[in-house]
């Protein structure tokens, strides 16, 4: 779940700023604190931040501002609910190759996004399925944890 802005502070209304974080922060919290009440002993929850979490590009202080609050509530909630045996973990894609990134990018910047990852490539959702995959079924030991799935986006 997810909305993306790129926009520099000054130009941001409270209006954007309130729905960037009712989005990707506060909706997360709430599927958190839902799945934490649901969900049986052993359960899993992955939630899907960003890269940019750990690499700043210009333009995205709402969205990766929005997003890094869900990274202390997967943390939090790991501890909560370890005692049920239910890990708790977070995937940090890279840019991704879907509709919500395009619109916000010029095409040289896009260009510049793929340069930082191997492959000369955007994250696809193919990419990270694989791990949410394997921390959802295999994965019961890593818990609280952020995986940075990024092509290494984050190590340029």
């Amino acid at each position: 779940m997810g909305k993306v802005l790129r926009k520099p502070i000054v130009e941001t209304t409270e209006d954007e700023y309130d729905s960037m974080f009712d989005i990707n922060s506060k909706a997360a919290y709430f599927f958190i604190k839902e799945a934490g009440r649901n969900l049986a002993d052993n359960g899993k929850i992955v939630t899907i931040v960003t890269a940019l979490l750990a690499a700043f590009t210009d333009g995205y202080s709402t969205y990766a501002g929005g997003k890094s609050p869900v990274e202390h509530f997967t943390r939090a909630a790991a501890k909560e609910f370890a005692e049920r045996g239910i890990s708790v973990n977070s995937v940090a894609p890279g840019p991704m190759d879907t509709p919500f990134f395009y619109p916000q990018e010029t095409p040289e910047r896009v260009e510049f996004h793929r340069s930082m990852a191997m492959g000369n490539q955007l994250t696809r959702i193919e990419d990270i399925a694989p791990i949410v995959r394997f921390l959802a079924t295999e994965g019961w030991w890593i818990t609280g944890q952020t995986i940075f799935a990024n092509g290494g986006y984050t190590t340029r």
